[in-house]
């Protein structure tokens, strides 16, 4: 007998095929610029953090944000209010695509502390659920530091912690999306460009679930290694990606397309493993202007 998706996930799945469907089919979307290779018009779909936003209210918020060129947004939880997060999906357009794990910064998967660590998994539930009480369906995750402890240890304490939050999220439809971030945690941080994705892989696959994956910085491990490579490593454990600028040369954050990020790479290794979902930007904040600038240099780096 073929086991049936329980109806959340099914209906995760449902509006994710339908998303992608409607951005091949539906007159009026962007297409893919001829003269950008590997353009990635009708693959990607542009979000960004709700800190990200400057304005009025949630409601405001949400409006300039859509007038800017974006299609969701990615709230905090928890931390942010459901219930007006759900009044300005309504009122605005907008929805939202994910979250972010309120304050998994502080909060740790890695703490050598017990209670700290149930805090932490009391917290990623708690995301999980507001997430999909407003229709999202992805929560990003920072799962710790290298501080708390040798990489053995934190490897297996995060991983067992972390674990007891994917049944909820596989009832609920939200996938755990890990951030690869400046964290001293399965990359040397003091090392060279020439690194690779290979722990990431290996900590990912130990959850053994489709519903645990990466949300792929492209611009915070730039200093590391080729990001078009870590991405072809990574593979379809990639379910979403954020972007921000970096300079090598510098070694230094920049704005989106500038810097030495080879995006022309990057976006050759999106396609190579048929990559298809949302770009967050995770850059500096502002109002209408900026944020369509901000828009405006996600289409330019990713053929949009």
């Amino acid at each position: 007998m073929i086991p049936t998706l329980n109806s959340s996930r099914r209906q995760f799945l449902q509006q994710t095929a339908a998303l992608a469907a409607a951005a091949t089919l539906a007159p009026g979307l962007a297409m893919a610029d001829p003269s950008v290779p590997d353009a990635l018009a009708g693959r990607l779909y542009k979000t960004l953090k709700i800190g990200m936003i400057k304005g009025n209210g949630l409601v405001e918020r949400f409006k300039i944000a859509k007038e800017a060129g974006f299609k969701g947004v990615e709230m905090n939880f928890p931390g942010d209010d459901v219930e007006e997060t759900k009044k300005a999906i309504a009122e605005s357009g907008l929805v939202v695509d994910g979250s972010v794990c309120g304050d998994h910064w502080s909060v740790r998967h890695t703490s050598p502390d017990a209670a700290v660590r149930a805090k932490a998994l009391a917290s990623l539930k708690q995301a999980l659920r507001d997430t999909r009480d407003v229709g999202g369906h992805s929560t990003l995750l920072v799962v710790g530091k290298g501080e708390d402890g040798p990489e053995q240890e934190i490897w297996k304490r995060s991983v067992e912690n972390i674990a007891q939050a994917v049944p909820l999220a596989a009832e609920l439809g939200v996938q755990i999306v890990i951030e690869n971030v400046w964290n001293q945690f399965l990359y040397d941080h003091n090392g060279d460009a020439k690194q690779t994705a290979d722990k990431f892989v290996k900590y990912v696959d130990e959850f053994r679930s489709p519903w645990v994956g990466m949300q792929f910085d492209i611009g915070n491990h730039w200093k590391y290694g080729s990001m078009g490579d870590w991405i072809r490593q990574l593979g379809p454990r990639v379910l979403k990606l954020d972007v921000k600028g970096f300079s090598r040369a510098q070694n230094k954050f920049t704005p989106i397309g500038e810097g030495d990020i080879d995006y022309a790479d990057v976006r050759k290794a999106l396609k190579e493993i048929n990559f298809h979902g949302w770009l967050a930007a995770e850059v500096n904040s502002g109002g209408l202007e900026e944020l369509t600038s901000i828009s405006k240099q996600m289409d330019v780096a990713f053929g949009l």
